[in-house]
């Protein structure tokens, strides 16, 4: 097994974060501030996800595999959808970020149900160190939360008040 370097536990966290955030995305209404804070987040935290994999090949024992296919599309799909929202193509927007969001949920499963994979070595060998983890994670992203809804409602003019 390989060692938690800083680029593994760093890959992995805005990975786990990132699929986090898109539940928080799908669920909220779409196109008000909070959304464009929180999606601009994710964003950064999907294109890290996507970048630093190229440098994580242990898997096939320094070579790509197939989850190198997927960060390439990664890449691509979450750079079609900002330009596609920059652009005023809602729908465009929708089908890319979604089918990203989608695309790293399963890589996600993959990461966490192959016995062998880190994940799920380190929760049966350190099962308080993982929950432990898993908490932080979700403490992260809850944050995130919290702090893109305060910047949005500093962003939100509040409505005038009309005089008697």
């Amino acid at each position: 097994m390989h060692a938690w370097t800083l680029l593994l536990t760093s890959h992995v966290a805005a990975a786990l974060v990132s699929v986090g955030l898109g539940v928080v995305q799908l669920s909220r209404r779409k196109g008000d501030a909070r959304h464009r804070h929180l999606g601009r987040v994710w964003v950064g935290l999907m294109l890290w996800t996507a970048l630093s994999s190229f440098w994580i090949r242990h898997l096939r024992d320094g070579a790509f595999s197939w989850l190198h296919i997927l960060s390439l599309v990664t890449l691509v799909t979450v750079t079609l959808g900002v330009l596609a929202i920059r652009r005023g193509d809602v729908r465009s927007h929708q089908g890319n970020m979604i089918g990203s969001w989608i695309g790293s949920a399963v890589a996600m499963v993959f990461a966490v149900a192959v016995p062998k994979r880190m994940i799920p070595t380190f929760a049966v060998d350190q099962p308080l160190g993982a929950v432990t983890a898993l908490l932080v994670l979700a403490a992260v992203t809850a944050a995130l939360v919290v702090v893109g809804d305060r910047l949005a409602r500093r962003a939100t003019p509040a409505p005038a008040v009309s005089a008697p």
